[in-house]
């Protein structure tokens, strides 16, 4: 199993947006696909409730007062942290997960609260040692804005990789009210939004490959 936790210092950069629709992602691939809601909120676990019975199955794992036991048979496991970075429960989510996505917006205001989550992020060996990746994705970007380019400056002073920028569009918000993310909906409604995930669902799975590689 591959756990992947998509989480950041501060609230309402869209780590839900990202951790339901990359669980979309997995379980349209066919892979055994599990999301653990580690948020008090609880956005993924009503986000869960609406999914209807005909989209491709994802299983419910809620996590809001502590982790719980994980199928033995599940292969991909997303995780919607809190907001924060000193508690107990999301240190022990940063050291535990596989890998680390972090969703950044194009805010100034944001910034302070980036470089505080990294610099405890960058303080797990496995990070140091480049065994555990932590992937950076801008999001709601407006493409050839000031925003975008002071954005795209910033993180490329944070010394991890921006994988992908997610545009700043209404279907998200849309395809949410459902239980659904964009890999639910069909070619033709989904052209040209998806393209924007692709190379963050690519580089996870290039990743899975490496690490089954090295273990040969």
């Amino acid at each position: 199993m591959i756990s992947v936790l998509v989480a950041h210092a501060k609230g309402g950069c869209g780590k839900t947006t990202i951790a339901t629709n990359l669980a979309t992602a997995f379980a349209n691939a066919g892979l055994q696909t599990g999301l653990a809601d580690a948020d008090r909120q609880g956005s993924s676990m009503k986000w869960l409730k609406l999914r209807p019975d005909t989209a491709a199955p994802i299983e419910t794992l809620n996590w809001r007062k502590g982790t719980g036991d994980v199928p033995k048979q599940m292969a991909r496991l997303v995780i919607d942290a809190g907001a924060g970075v000193d508690s107990k429960r999301v240190r022990a989510l940063l050291k535990d997960a596989d890998m680390i996505i972090m969703p950044v917006l194009p805010s100034v205001f944001d910034e302070a609260a980036t470089k505080r989550f990294l610099k405890r992020v960058d303080e797990l060996k496995p990070i140091q040692s480049g065994r555990k990746p932590v992937m950076i994705v801008g999001n709601r970007v407006r493409a050839s804005t000031r925003a975008a380019k002071d954005l795209d400056a910033f993180l490329g002073k944070l010394g991890h990789d921006t994988v992908t920028m997610l545009g700043d569009r209404a279907i998200y918000q849309d395809v949410a009210r459902q239980g659904l993310g964009i890999f639910d909906l069909a070619p033709s409604r989904r052209a040209g939004v998806v393209n924007d995930w692709l190379p963050l669902v690519r580089r996870i799975e290039d990743w899975v490959g490496e690490r089954a590689g090295d273990a040969l």
